[in-house]
């Protein structure tokens, strides 16, 4: 934490101090150690800014008792500290403080003309800290989570346009090539996507015959990893390889996504020409060749869009999946590497389809939070290796616990939200709400964890900075 600095004499000390402990404090503490000083740090802060306002002895006193009461949320904090870095903290605070009030004693009067550049800098932090934490979760709503209809038109045009062509070219260069009908998917479609429509998912269904295949719970593989399926050629005694268009694809008598996914890059990142197909739609349209997904970009030509978003690219992924029943498997071999006959189990549409289904229930707010959350974490350095489905799980779980969710309540549940994520970090593990043998905290490494601990710990207390 960057806290600006001032010319009061005797704030040195208090930065000094702050500067130090801040700089050691996660080598020696770790997550809960270093959020607590973090803590300590923005109530000693608090009493700073305070004093600072207080024109006599007798108000100094009054706030700085005020700003001492904040700090007892060091020692009731779930989380523990050694008690020597305790002590260590609060000898150098108080000690910065008692300086702090004997040079606020001798200090003259400012003037107006000091008082006034001070005043603008601040302008900003006091205007967030005149609204309620409910009025700030609906302003950074609408202007950060929430995307402007014209946006999600024109990317949902553009990328329906993409697979137009896409699904065109395969029916006349692979007409025997047993897909379905190709559409858009993922959080664009279902308004779930913030800050800006800057990326779109294609979905590509592959037919399967029901009586050559079978899709085998992970669970039930040898992987036994809940979440990476195989899909198993079966019959072959009766309906030898060649019955199927997919046997071609086999590796091991299993159906490999990592072959379909190559296949795919061949015949349509590598083969379509995509400048005919840019000047047909009046746009820049390429592969993002090198990446283990088959990704596109689209930028827009400048006469169809206002300069403001002339340089506003939307990526497509398209998405071999296969359907059975609510069972969507998808051929990601970014997921599932490095078994190249494992199949990706998409949890997102049984995440979705819950969060829609108890919103209706109870006109809650949950989508309105998971959509807060996805703007805070994406916009937000220390937050943004938390993915969409995390937060999404995170909801999930609190429902279970918590019956009103109207929006009246969604500083509350926010702040839920909050102090439940950092004990899931503290724990190392956060389980999904449909497989709780996943761990969707897994895949962060220790740093990623201390800097996510640490941000939340802080805004505990000052949940402005999440807003900033």
């Amino acid at each position: 934490m960057n806290f600006q600095g001032s010319r009061r004499r005797g704030e040195d000390g208090v930065a000094m101090v702050i500067d130090f402990l801040l700089s050691n404090a996660r080598l020696v503490l770790g997550v809960g150690g270093a959020a607590m000083l973090g803590i300590a740090t923005l109530a000693v802060k608090r009493l700073i800014e305070r004093a600072g306002r207080a024109a006599d002895d007798e108000k100094v006193e009054q706030k700085m008792a005020e700003s001492w009461e904040e700090l007892s949320l060091v020692s009731a904090s779930p989380t523990m500290i050694r008690k020597g870095i305790e002590g260590v903290v609060m000898k150098h605070v108080a000690k910065a403080t008692k300086q702090q009030k004997a040079d606020l004693c001798q200090q003259p009067q400012m003037s107006s003309l000091e008082v006034q550049p001070k005043t603008e800098s601040k302008s900003k932090r006091l205007q967030l800290s005149v609204l309620s934490l409910q009025e700030r979760l609906q302003q950074y709503y609408n202007t950060r989570a929430a995307l402007a209809p014209h946006e999600v038109q024109r990317a949902q045009s553009l990328a329906l346009d993409i697979c137009t062509e896409i699904q065109g070219f395969l029916h006349s260069r692979h007409p025997d090539m047993p897909l379905g009908e190709m559409s858009l998917g993922g959080s664009l479609l279902d308004d779930l996507q913030v800050v800006s429509a800057d990326h779109a998912c294609l979905l590509v269904p592959l037919q399967l015959e029901a009586s050559l295949w079978r899709l085998i719970p992970g669970e039930e593989t040898l992987l036994t990893h809940p979440l990476h399926w195989m899909v198993r050629r079966v019959n072959l005694e009766y309906f030898p390889r060649g019955r199927s268009y997919w046997d071609r694809y086999l590796v091991g008598n299993y159906l490999s996504a990592e072959a379909v996914v190559n296949m795919f890059s061949k015949s349509i990142m590598e083969t379509v020409n995509w400048p005919s197909i840019s000047s047909t739609l009046d746009c820049l349209v390429r592969p993002v060749l090198g990446g283990p997904d088959l990704r596109l970009e689209i930028r827009p030509g400048n006469e169809n869009v206002g300069a403001e978003s002339s340089d506003q690219s939307l990526f497509i992924t398209m998405l071999p999946l296969l359907r059975e029943e609510d069972v969507v498997l998808t051929a990601q071999p970014e997921l599932t590497s490095p078994w190249v006959n494992a199949w990706h189990l998409s949890l997102y549409p049984w995440e979705t389809q819950r969060l829609a289904q108890l919103d209706t229930a109870d006109d809650g707010c949950r989508v309105h939070l998971l959509k807060i959350l996805k703007a805070v974490c994406r916009l937000n350095p220390a937050l943004r290796p938390l993915e969409a489905a995390p937060l999404a799980n995170l909801i999930l779980h609190l429902s279970d616990s918590e019956g009103n969710w109207s929006e009246r309540c969604l500083d509350v549940r926010f702040q839920q939200c909050i102090t439940e994520l950092i004990g899931y970090l503290e724990q190392g593990a956060l389980h999904s709400y449909f497989k709780p043998a996943v761990n969707l905290l897994s895949g962060l490494s220790e740093d990623q964890v201390d800097q996510m601990g640490f941000m939340l710990y802080c805004a505990v207390s000052e949940p402005e900075i999440l807003f900033i």
